[in-house]
């Protein structure tokens, strides 16, 4: 393994699953890679690519969305130099023929049918979020990208929630080429369930943990709907229906909160468009 080929020297060792992915690269063979957020998958996908720019090749970069892929774009333009790297969505078209070009798994699909010569070069493709062969709707997508894939190009598949990481190896030694799974299941960043709550009418709010010696904060009950200690009811309310003096923090107040108490970067998810 070339320290050369992974790009800039890292000031720290390589986990052992790192380590075994990176051995499967070399030795020429696809992989699938399941290992938790934040474990460092990505550096695997980044020795790969350099290690098809080193022998004269490509590689491509695949993702599920645009905006993942114009995040993806500023990483490895960052890492790389933008004179490397290239976008192609629905919406980009950026240094189409660069050496590494990041784009969405469709646009990847219409080029194995429009135009298969652009892939004659290519050496790698990175196929990020590969959990999205089970989507019902998408999954197709996947599974035409890898089936015909030219046999000469060597997948990377990376996923933090596939479940099924070496059944999936399987296949795509069936249908494409030699391929490996390694599996990683320590989860580098623990994780740790926060409860956030606000009084209504008033500024204070409430951040607790969760758990407490992995069992459930006694002082988070004092939050649920029916504890307010008033069994007989309110001014005719029904007990347990009395009016409750939380709320649901907004978006902004949770992440200004996070901010005081230094824990960003964040990431929120909502789960519509219209709400993003």
């Amino acid at each position: 393994m070339s320290d050369a080929a992974i790009g800039p020297p890292r000031p720290f060792e390589l986990d052992p699953f790192q380590v075994a992915s990176i051995e499967h690269i070399d030795a020429g063979r696809s992989v699938v890679v399941s290992a938790p957020t934040g474990s460092g998958k990505t550096l695997v996908a980044e020795h790969a690519l350099a290690q098809a720019r080193a022998n004269g090749r490509r590689g491509l970069y695949t993702t599920p969305i645009k905006a993942l892929s114009n995040q993806k774009y500023r990483d490895l333009g960052n890492w790389m130099g933008y004179d490397e790297v290239g976008l192609l969505t629905g919406d980009n078209s950026i240094n189409g023929d660069a050496g590494a070009v990041v784009m969405t798994t469709e646009v990847l699909r219409n080029m194995l049918y429009s135009e298969p010569e652009r892939l004659s070069t290519t050496d790698i493709v990175v196929m990020d979020e590969v959990h999205y062969l089970q989507d019902s709707y998408r999954g197709p997508v996947w599974e035409e990208v890898i089936i015909h894939l030219p046999e000469h190009i060597r997948i990377v598949a990376l996923s933090a929630t596939v479940s099924n990481a070496t059944e999936l190896a399987d296949w795509i030694s069936e249908v494409h080429g030699p391929c490996a799974a390694v599996t990683e299941t320590t989860r580098p960043v623990a994780l740790q369930p926060t409860y956030f709550i606000a009084e209504k009418g008033r500024g204070r709010s409430h951040f607790l943990p969760v758990l407490r010696s992995g069992k459930a904060n006694a002082e988070g009950r004092r939050f649920d709907p029916g504890r307010s200690g008033n069994r007989r009811g309110h001014r005719g309310r029904a007990p347990g229906r009395e009016r409750q003096p939380w709320r649901t923090p907004n978006r902004v107040e949770v992440i200004e909160e996070l901010d005081r108490r230094d824990l960003l970067p964040a990431i929120t998810f909502i789960f519509s468009r219209a709400g993003c």
